[in-house]
């Protein structure tokens, strides 16, 4: 529970909630674990009851998805958001061999997984839009999430790795890069998903 206590605390003071997180050295089971599944579980629950409870227009007229559609596609995109986080934190502690000295090697493991893991925390928690499942209201509150994510990207990366302000932007643009590279990857795999069948499936 601990580290869903920072959670908040990157909202109201980034600045020392990264210098408390830097502080905590919990193993990679620690940071990822105790916090991923759950936040994850927000967009996808919320979700799965816009579209088969409150539904969306499509074509001038309001539908909804079937339960075993929609939840076929909650289950995918809850695994899509732990392999992603997974995946981001494992570029994030690669390229910290660029950045970081040889006596930083504890450092480089713990802080790309916690960088990973809290600058989705805004994403996750805004999931919640998804209970009124309009696209460009998710697409709107998604885009000042993902605003707030990159913030925190270039606050927290000197703090946790310990660099210097222009070592700090280098790196911290390099993970944004790779943030994005990753969000089309997903969008993508979710495009070839849907055309192998696994799609939405309106109520009649």
């Amino acid at each position: 529970m601990r580290f869903l206590s920072h959670t908040l605390g990157i909202f109201t003071h980034p600045d020392r909630e990264w210098a408390a997180i830097r502080e905590d050295r919990h193993s990679f089971v620690q940071v990822f674990l105790s916090h991923v599944p759950i936040l994850a579980l927000i967009p996808c629950i919320s979700g799965f009851i816009g579209v088969t409870q409150v539904g969306f227009p499509v074509a001038g007229h309001w539908v909804k998805l079937t339960t075993g559609s929609a939840a076929a596609l909650a289950i995918i995109t809850y695994v899509a958001m732990l392999v992603g986080v997974y995946l981001f934190g494992e570029f994030i502690n690669w390229m910290a061999n660029t950045y970081l000295v040889d006596g930083d090697e504890p450092t480089r493991h713990y802080a790309g997984t916690a960088l990973a893991v809290f600058v989705t925390t805004p994403i996750f928690l805004v999931g919640f839009v998804g209970l009124y499942p309009s696209l460009w209201l998710n697409a709107a509150v998604t885009l000042l999430a993902a605003c707030y994510s990159i913030y925190l990207i270039y606050e927290g990366i000197p703090i946790l790795m310990n660099l210097s302000k222009e070592q700090a932007f280098m790196y911290a643009t390099s993970i944004v890069t790779v943030g994005l590279v990753l969000l089309v990857t997903v969008r993508v795999g979710s495009v070839i998903l849907w055309s192998m069948g696994v799609g939405p499936v309106y109520q009649s």
